[in-house]
């Protein structure tokens, strides 16, 4: 536990007293003095003596602070400040427990940020900005409207609501791609092998009967010397492919147009696309219900969700809204929402439970992901087998039609 320092005076001599003590915060040494009669002056964190993980970090975890943190833990804090705050347990107790219960340092290390900003004066949202790579521009938009409204407690709930929501469509989502990706890694693999292994074997038997080959058969050992003789060359130009990729995507127009060209894939194109607009409205009907303005509502979802097309679509529904138009002609004009999306949202500006609404519109693209990654698989596999069945006859016609004519062949020797 952290070890304070205090002055006080003694309520029977009025004498000035000085000393250190250990405890969660400053509340609890402040406690701890009146108990023994005495009144404290001053209590401040003993730097020399403090004695908690945040302290005992490396240097490496110190420049990697925001890496470490996992989201399950974000989201059961979330959770556990709800729990504690509910009971009516004070902020600097929850904060300190928590602390002291964590088994990674860097959180512990934040918590002791926050507690240290809180006791200085500041609020428990303007503590938290001081973490932008933890905390997100959403959740510090609603710890802002849950002081502001005195129900931070009911603002803790719905973050670890939002987070787990989150946390289940992104394993959605990467669910849905992970088979397609196994089975491409794997047919690749095949192709490697049987063109650097297999066809060489073949092409030495070949060329022992000196014969004609099909032209199929000259293609397959044209490539297959291609690949041996010069991989070096081949896996270069993979990496600096991927290289080039990562540095385009990282640039604002290569990202916009890869992240809307990822809802164009086949198959899991929708899937990702479903998944994003499923974030998109319980984020925003989340907003809305915790009382944030539309327009700022907007603004931290749009700066949230993981999709730059999405975000440019989602700003074009704040610049609407601030010119004074409608949610539902805004969500027309973006062109990503279909008819019966586009009826509850009318009704729900008709009727003013919007937030309810997009709960409502949140739900429907929730089961669409669920119902589409169930059927995956059998969408997937006729794909499958054209592929596979297209490089079986590949290879037929390439090397085992030779195989049938050896007879022929020989004869030619």
């Amino acid at each position: 536990m952290p070890v304070f320092s205090y002055k006080g005076r003694s309520n029977r001599g009025g004498e000035q007293v000085q000393g250190t003590l250990e405890g969660a915060d400053s509340g609890v040494i402040a406690d701890q003095l009146l108990n023994t009669g005495i009144t404290p002056t001053e209590i401040k964190l003993s730097h020399g003596a403090r004695t908690t993980k945040a302290t005992e970090l490396s240097l490496w975890q110190r420049l990697n602070q925001e890496r470490s943190v996992d989201p399950l833990e974000l989201m059961l804090f979330s959770r556990q400040m709800y729990t504690l705050l509910k009971s009516g347990v004070p902020i600097m107790r929850a904060l300190a427990g928590l602390q002291e219960s964590s088994q990674n340092p860097i959180f512990s290390s934040m918590l002791q940020d926050l507690r240290e900003s809180l006791d200085s004066g500041r609020e428990l949202s303007t503590a938290m900005r001081r973490h932008p790579k933890i905390f997100s521009p959403f959740y510090l938009s609603m710890v802002q409207v849950g002081e502001m409204t005195g129900m931070l407690d009911q603002t803790f709930l719905r973050l670890y609501e939002h987070l787990e929501f989150e946390k289940d469509m992104r394993e959605r989502i990467k669910g849905a791609v992970r088979y397609p990706m196994f089975v491409v890694i794997a047919m690749a693999i095949a192709i490697v092998i049987v063109n650097i292994f297999v066809i060489p074997a073949f092409a030495k038997v070949f060329e022992g009967f000196h014969a004609e080959l099909p032209l199929m058969t000259k293609i397959l050992m044209g490539f297959s010397d291609f690949m041996v003789n010069y991989w070096p060359m081949l896996v270069a130009g993979l990496i600096g492919a991927v290289v080039a990729f990562r540095a385009w995507i990282n640039t604002p127009d290569g990202r916009y147009k890869w992240d809307r060209y990822k809802f164009k894939l086949p198959i899991a194109g929708k899937i990702i696309l479903k998944g994003t607009l499923a974030r998109f409205a319980r984020s925003l009907a989340l907003s809305f219900k915790s009382g944030i303005p539309i327009v700022q509502g907007l603004n931290t979802v749009g700066m949230v969700v993981d999709n730059e097309f999405m975000r440019s679509k989602i700003e074009q529904m704040r610049d609407g809204v601030e010119r004074g138009e409608s949610i539902l002609r805004t969500a027309h004009a973006t062109g990503v929402f279909n008819p019966t999306v586009m009826q509850m949202i009318a009704v729900g500006e008709e009727t003013g439970d919007l937030d309810g609404l997009m709960f409502e519109v949140a739900g429907m693209y929730e089961r669409e992901v669920e119902y589409e990654v169930k059927t995956l698989s059998a969408q997937i596999e006729p794909i499958m087998i054209v592929l596979l069945g297209g490089l079986v006859l590949i290879l037929a016609l390439g090397i085992f039609l030779p195989m049938w004519d050896l007879g022929k062949a020989a004869l030619h020797k």
